[in-house]
């Protein structure tokens, strides 16, 4: 038996090492090779912050301008991919749906058989550009609605908000949508990301990793706090309730609220700071501010009685509905985001790999424990 026992669920617990991305938890820091995250969203787009994750350094503008066409240029999908999105039951989660839908993407991929670090760039190029395909051509073809070609001349945001709603986003909605993916881009080791490590350090391939990092992300305790935000507010708006008594009769009834608090983060979780701003921002130029004010108020009273912060999950949830997102897509739209740090994950793990195999401390029977033959049981 071993006489170091980690913590449970690995708190505090150092796994790797890795360039990619750095927290603070104490000062509410998170940055990308080093680069704090409020300047990437006041500053960058998704493309830059993706070449940043996946080669350590930002780009020139030529090395941008390369970057982007390889992107907009793997904006397609195998007509068997797309059979599969027709023939699943419209009633399948988008979550489900993605996570099989990625791992058919390998059978149809030209370098699915080779890890080496260029396929492993190429292979991150479709990956990244055919997941948010995926995700807005199931939404429509659940609803009956007629299927969007990808637009190859609008940004990584702008294109997925066409081939979601079939129209072209404002210029307010693209950069609200632009900033949601850069915060959601990587977070160091959470369950996903972990999750991807584990798979490639078998020398598995990057899509079998980015399935199982999708399969983490579907758990209530990763990817869901947003749906939950969202429909709490809906719950308190179809009650006419004031969001502050409602919240406070949670409490009383000991229900948790989702969208507070990090395993991470000793202060505001810095993503929240940007999408607190875009919630407010994009409800102003709509016209209906209801989800922003009632956020606002439970974010405060929460705060007041509970000591807790808002973390990423609280203002997205809002942020996207004002943007037309329905709930059950605000976890596949993190995937849509988190696949560029999933992707960075895979390469670095496979640049300088060793098998991740930690051990168990074992709280069996004594051993040697009797073997008793069945007829004396």
């Amino acid at each position: 038996m071993s006489t170091a026992v980690a913590p449970k669920g690995l708190e505090g617990i150092v796994a790797t090492t890795s360039a990619i991305c750095w927290i603070d938890g104490d000062a509410g820091v998170l940055s990308y090779r080093g680069i704090d995250i409020h300047e990437l969203a006041q500053r960058s787009t998704f493309e830059e912050c993706t070449y940043l994750l996946w080669f350590g350094k930002l780009p020139t503008t030529a090395e941008l301008a390369e970057f982007t066409q390889h992107l907009s240029s793997a904006r397609e999908l195998n007509p068997k991919i797309v059979d599969l999105l027709r023939s699943v039951p419209t009633e399948a989660t988008p979550m489900q749906v993605l996570r099989t839908a990625v791992s058919l993407l390998s059978i149809y991929d030209a370098d699915e058989a080779d890890s080496t670090r260029d396929a492993n760039v190429r292979k991150s190029y479709r990956l990244t550009a055919q997941i948010p395909m995926i995700v807005a051509l199931f939404d429509r073809i659940r609803k009956g609605k007629p299927l969007v070609e990808a637009d190859k001349s609008l940004s990584h945001a702008a294109n997925f908000l066409w081939m979601l709603n079939g129209e072209k986003p404002s210029d307010t909605a693209t950069r609200a949508f632009d900033i949601a993916l850069i915060l959601h881009a990587d977070h160091e080791l959470n369950a996903s990301t972990f999750a991807a490590r584990v798979i490639a350090a078998t020398l598995a391939d990057i899509h079998s990793a980015i399935t199982g990092a999708i399969g983490a992300l579907k758990g209530a305790l990763h990817g869901g706090a947003n749906e939950a935000t969202m429909r709490l507010l809906y719950a308190i708006d179809k009650a006419g309730a004031d969001p502050t008594e409602y919240v406070k009769q949670m409490f009383a009834d000991k229900k948790k609220i989702s969208g507070f608090g990090h395993r991470v983060y000793h202060t505001e979780d810095p993503r929240a700071t940007h999408l607190r701003r875009m919630s407010e921002e994009l409800g102003k130029a709509a016209g209906n501010t209801r989800w922003f004010d009632m956020s606002r108020k439970i974010e405060l009273f929460v705060k007041q009685e509970k000591k807790l912060n808002a973390n990423v999950d609280f203002y997205s949830a809002s942020t996207y509905t004002t943007l037309g997102i329905d709930i059950d897509l605000f976890t596949p739209i993190f995937a849509i985001s988190r696949i560029s740090g999933w992707a960075a994950h895979v390469i670095e793990q496979h640049d300088d790999n060793r098998l991740i195999r930690p051990r168990a401390d074992y709280t069996g029977p004594a051993y040697p424990a009797t073997y008793i033959p069945v007829e004396k049981r």
